[in-house]
């Protein structure tokens, strides 16, 4: 019962590895710490089901760490466990939250019910949760959206692994929405209410990357002038999101499968190693298997990341979908920039649909936010789509093409100066072109000063 972990708080030494011994047999996942401290530094590292706790405890009561983990995390149940069996204090434990309460002696028989029904509870609050899932229609999953076959897959592989934390990788071409994908994931599982720390392998330099993950100690290296958790220690209890995976050199590779193997860290100049408990989700472009064929990356690191595999398909295979995400991104900059914009013409969308996406799901975003920028009216039209989008369509005779480049460039070029209250500069980068094409274009089409200025 690993996705169900129990946590046993008693300053009585003895109690701890009896009731440790019991549980351990009995197939539950069982903690045991003998302090309250101890227990706080605990949670911060794992979503606990269930926590045990003594009453009188020096430094930390039971019930001021039934406040705590009530604050830190909600869906524990905490039970008090007293030795004093007052009914005052199984009432104020009840009054502050407590599940129920458990007397001293220790009644196994009575520990098992109680824990069984806080899984078993757990159980049907995740099944419900799944059921709804699957009961919708879904053409979105939290922030991804899309109805296609191939999203409704990823839908089902997010529901399926919500009550777990399998390592992942995540493949696809570049703008697919990998981190997105991550994150979802992460909202989605038991570790929700944890830290999701995205890196990017690739943008961080070899020397540094070992660093940055692991931490390092003061005086490891010049420039460390003082200690450094790294970006694990910090992501502990929660997921790291190791973005480019396949840029990471085969030294530090060696390090990552040691934490994946182990569970434990050791930072730069430090002989100490320390556990920690991070779900790791990789993605990257490229192909790993030809990576591994030319020694860039290591077979066994591969079949550890890939316990679960997700491939994000390129827009051009889900053009289903483009409609849907163009309804998103429509909403979303319409919600940034405060202006309502209701729909896309057809004529517009036809151009949509029409286009081949090398850039993905990224770059489709990035013209509705355009269109945006550009002072879109309250429709986007094809004159708001870019220049290469405008040139995939086939139904337009050569005389009307023209016709309709020059027009919508003018109105282009007018509403960039219009946004940049004249300056030719700042409408030359808004537009993607050079400052003489934009003083050209001003000549050629007359656009006279008084209509762009504010």
């Amino acid at each position: 019962m690993d996705e169900f972990p129990i946590l046993f708080v008693d300053d009585d030494q003895q109690i701890l590895e009896v009731v440790t011994t019991y549980l351990t047999r009995n197939g539950y996942s069982v903690d045991a710490v003998n302090s309250g401290p101890s227990a706080l530094e605990k949670i911060k590292q794992k979503e606990y089901a269930a926590i045990f706790t003594d009453l009188i405890m020096p430094e930390i009561s039971g019930l001021d760490l039934l406040n705590s983990v009530k604050e830190a995390s909600p869906g524990t149940e905490v039970i008090i466990v007293t030795g004093y069996g007052t009914i005052e204090s199984a009432i104020e434990a009840l009054k502050r939250g407590s599940y129920d309460y458990l007397q001293k002696p220790i009644n196994f028989e009575r520990l098992k019910i109680l824990i069984n029904r806080i899984i078993e509870k757990r159980r049907l609050q995740l099944e419900n949760f799944l059921i709804k899932r699957r009961l919708k229609d879904r053409y979105n999953y939290d922030q991804l959206v899309g109805k296609s076959a191939k999203m409704q897959q990823i839908y089902e592989v997010i529901d399926r692994i919500s009550t777990g934390s399998p390592t992942i990788l995540i493949q696809g071409e570049s703008g697919t929405g990998k981190e997105l994908v991550a994150n979802v994931i992460h909202q989605n599982s038991v570790r929700r209410n944890r830290t999701f720390i995205p890196v990017n392998c690739g943008a961080i330099t070899e020397g540094l990357l070992e660093s940055e993950l692991f931490g390092h100690v003061k005086g490891a290296f010049t420039g460390a002038v003082k200690d450094s958790m790294g970006l694990f220690k910090a992501a502990n209890g929660g997921t790291i999101f190791l973005d480019e995976i396949a840029e990471v050199k085969p030294a530090l590779q060696v390090k990552l499968l040691r934490v994946l193997q182990e569970r434990k860290i050791r930072p730069v100049g430090d002989a100490r190693e320390t556990e920690v408990d991070v779900r790791v989700i990789a993605a990257t472009n490229k192909n790993l298997e030809e990576a591994i064929r030319t020694k860039m990356f290591r077979e066994d690191l591969y079949y550890r990341l890939n316990v679960i595999s997700i491939h994000m398909p390129p827009l051009r295979e889900i053009k289903d979908d483009i409609p849907h995400l163009v309804s998103h991104f429509i909403k979303k900059f319409s919600q940034d920039s405060h202006r309502k914009v209701n729909r896309v013409t057809p004529e517009a969308l036809a151009m949509l649909m029409k286009y081949d996406w090398p850039g993905n799901v990224r770059q489709l975003e990035n013209v509705i936010e355009r269109a945006f920028a550009l002072g879109v009216g309250d429709a986007i039209n094809a004159a708001d789509l870019p220049p290469e989008l405008r040139a995939m369509n086939p139904q337009e005779s050569v005389g009307e093409s023209t016709l309709n480049l020059e027009e919508n460039e003018k109105i282009l070029i007018q509403r960039a100066l219009k946004n940049t209250n004249g300056n030719k500069a700042e409408a030359a980068k808004l537009l993607g072109i050079n400052l003489t094409t934009v003083y050209r274009k001003i000549e050629k089409y007359r656009i006279a000063e008084n209509l762009y200025q504010n």
